[in-house]
Formats: structure tokens, C-alpha cells, sequence
């Protein structure tokens, strides 16, 4: 089993204290319909950085404007998606303060569920843990001007016109820019004294989480890729070098749409110096990474996601029976002063 082989680089358990144990994700993301990453505003256009085209000769000469999926825009997504299926299966708690379910964006963290201990969390005048998952943007493979287009959207009325029944014209009228399907963006993950399900709880969210940015409803389809699997004492080069590494070993001229084939060949020469560099102490194989991956469907199946993240949540348990033992003894102190005072 291909977890065994990255047993140097995973915690046998969860831990409070880091002990430089990194495991890297590289991660290919493409588009498989409109896509819009931005900030939020009216009109504001897509992210995106003035960055070097390559790292060799003359590519490290041209600056080239990249569209940028940035870390929030990829982690808030799959991290929801692991809490709907906590909250599925009942594995999320309430917050001691108020007794409201664990929720996201509302400074009212549980601080017990694996969604906590995994991507952290920071509660106003409480405690705080920080995330184990660390992201960076992700950069498109082209120039932001080859694969960002541009839609016309109006709203007509009932009666199939964009006047009403009184003859007055609609204002529902605008020009927005949008990410054409068929886009890549090469990412590096790194995860931070992680678990065996810990593991497994983090690539399942990035494998199955298929919508990303805004109006996710009806655009933002994307699928994930696993192309390479690192454990290491330290991180491994970015996001950025890794686009630039793989601009630089693709033939050129280069145009929309990309060959996806020809993309997966080039990123996995490029990681593949990655082995002796950089404390890097395990790489899985093509063998190993398919191993792994059928690894994490299985636990993620019908049959048996339920025990996989029954399992999962079990494991923090006896950090979880520590912190109420400090409030409850925080609690007694208070009680035997107020009797001593009076």
C-alpha cells in the first residue's frame, strides 16, 4: 500500500507540537466550463500577476500577465466539501460558547471536529490552531489575454424582450469577463505532520470538490488532478516555479486550447528533478500514486466513508477530553473562589 511508503513523513498520530514532516501535492487544475475568479465587486476583473514567462534563456526575459486562482479561491471549496459529509454523518460539534453547530465564517468554531484540527481555525477571544494545509495561487499555464474572454449577460423579461410591458428598457445589462474551459493551473500543496487519514480526508477533498469560484451554480466547473506525491523536511520549490519549469520544457508556440497530454508530460519531467532536491526523502511512483488514489476512493466509498471519518474524528479524541478537563477545572477554581469570598 502506497501510504506505508510515506510512513517517514506521516504522523502515527495527531500532535500539538510540529515535527517537519511535509508531504507535497502537485496538483493540475482545468477548467471544464466558464470560470470566474476574482475579487468581490462589481466589475472588477480577473486575478491576475505580471510574472516572468519561464526560469531559462530567453523565457526568463518575457513578462506575461497570468491568471491566478488564488489559495482562498481553492481551499474554501474543498474544504466545505469535507463538511458536508461531517455534517452528514453527524461528526461536527457545537461550540462550547453558545451551543450553535460548528460553522464556517461566523467566529464560532467547534474546535473538536476534524475539519478544526485539519484547517485550523481562530475563534475571537478563544483559542486558535493553526491550518496544516498550506496553499499558495496557482497560475495559469498561458497568458491571462490567450484564455479570458468576454460575455454580454442581460436578463430579459417574460415577454421574451428586454422591454416591459410598459416599453421601458431593462437594466439588466453588463459585459463580464470569464475563464474559457479547457485552462490549467499547476499548484503545489503541502501539508504539515499529517496523518494516514488525515491524508486521505485531504486528497478526497481536492479530487471530488468540481466547483470553484464565483456563481459556482452555474459556472466553475473544474476538475483535479493528482500528478505527483513528495514527502520531504521541508517545502519544495512554488507554484510559480513550477509553472515557469514547465512553460520552459513545452514546445512552443503555444495556444488555447492546450493539450492536456502534452501538459501532464512536460509538469511530470519537471517534478521529477524534484527527487534530489530540497530534503526530499520519498516520491511516489505512477504504480504508487495510482495505489494511493484507489486507496482514498475506497475509503471515501458508500460502503465505507462512514468508518473512514468515524475513524478520522475518533482520532482526535483525546485532545478533545484535555480541553474539557481545563475548562471544567478552570470552572471549579471560579466556584471555590466566589465560596471562600462569601
Amino acid at each position: 500500500m502506497s501510504v506505508s511508503k510515506l510512513s517517514s513523513v506521516l504522523a502515527t498520530s495527531y500532535e500539538n507540537f510540529p515535527k517537519g514532516r511535509f508531504i507535497t501535492l502537485v496538483v493540475l487544475r482545468t477548467t471544464h466550463s466558464e470560470t470566474i475568479f476574482r475579487t468581490e465587486g462589481s466589475g472588477e476583473p480577473m486575478c491576475s500577476e505580471f510574472v516572468q514567462a519561464g526560469l531559462e534563456g530567453e523565457n526568463q526575459k518575457i513578462i506575461i500577465q497570468r491568471l491566478v486562482m488564488t489559495k482562498r479561491k481553492q481551499v474554501a471549496p474543498e474544504r466545505r466539501y469535507g463538511r458536508e459529509h461531517l455534517r452528514a454523518h453527524e461528526l461536527l460539534y457545537t461550540n462550547p460558547k453558545d451551543g450553535s453547530l460548528c460553522s464556517l465564517n461566523t467566529n464560532a468554531p467547534c474546535e473538536m471536529c476534524a475539519d478544526c484540527f485539519l484547517y485550523g481555525f481562530a475563534a475571537g477571544g478563544g483559542g486558535a490552531q493553526k491550518s496544516r494545509i498550506w496553499t499558495e495561487d496557482a497560475f495559469s499555464i498561458l497568458p491571462a489575454s490567450d484564455v479570458v474572454g468576454d460575455r454580454t449577460i442581460n436578463a430579459i423579461y417574460e415577454n421574451g424582450t428586454m422591454r416591459d410591458e410598459k416599453g421601458n428598457p431593462s437594466t439588466a445589462l453588463n459585459t463580464s469577463e470569464y475563464i474559457k474551459p479547457g485552462v490549467h493551473f499547476l499548484d503545489v500543496v503541502t501539508l504539515k505532520d499529517v496523518t494516514a487519514d488525515e491524508l486521505r480526508y485531504i486528497i478526497g477533498n481536492i479530487l471530488f470538490t468540481s466547483r470553484y469560484g464565483a456563481v459556482s451554480s452555474r459556472v466553475g466547473r473544474m476538475e483535479n488532478q493528482i500528478l505527483g506525491v513528495f514527502g520531504s523536511i521541508t517545502e519544495l520549490p512554488s507554484s510559480l516555479e513550477l509553472v515557469q519549469a514547465t512553460y520552459d520544457v513545452l514546445d512552443k508556440p503555444l495556444e488555447h486550447p492546450l493539450n492536456i497530454n502534452q501538459l501532464i508530460t512536460a509538469s511530470k519531467q519537471v517534478i521529477a528533478n524534484w527527487k534530489n532536491k530540497r530534503g526530499v526523502s520519498v516520491q511516489l511512483s505512477e504504480e504508487e500514486l495510482a495505489n494511493l488514489l484507489t486507496d482514498i476512493e475506497t475509503n471515501w466509498s458508500e460502503a465505507e466513508r462512514d468508518n473512514f471519518l468515524k475513524r478520522l474524528t475518533q482520532s482526535y479524541e483525546p485532545f478533545r477530553q484535555v480541553a474539557t478537563e481545563k475548562k471544567k477545572a478552570k470552572g471549579k477554581g471560579k466556584n471555590t473562589l466566589v465560596e471562600v469570598e462569601s
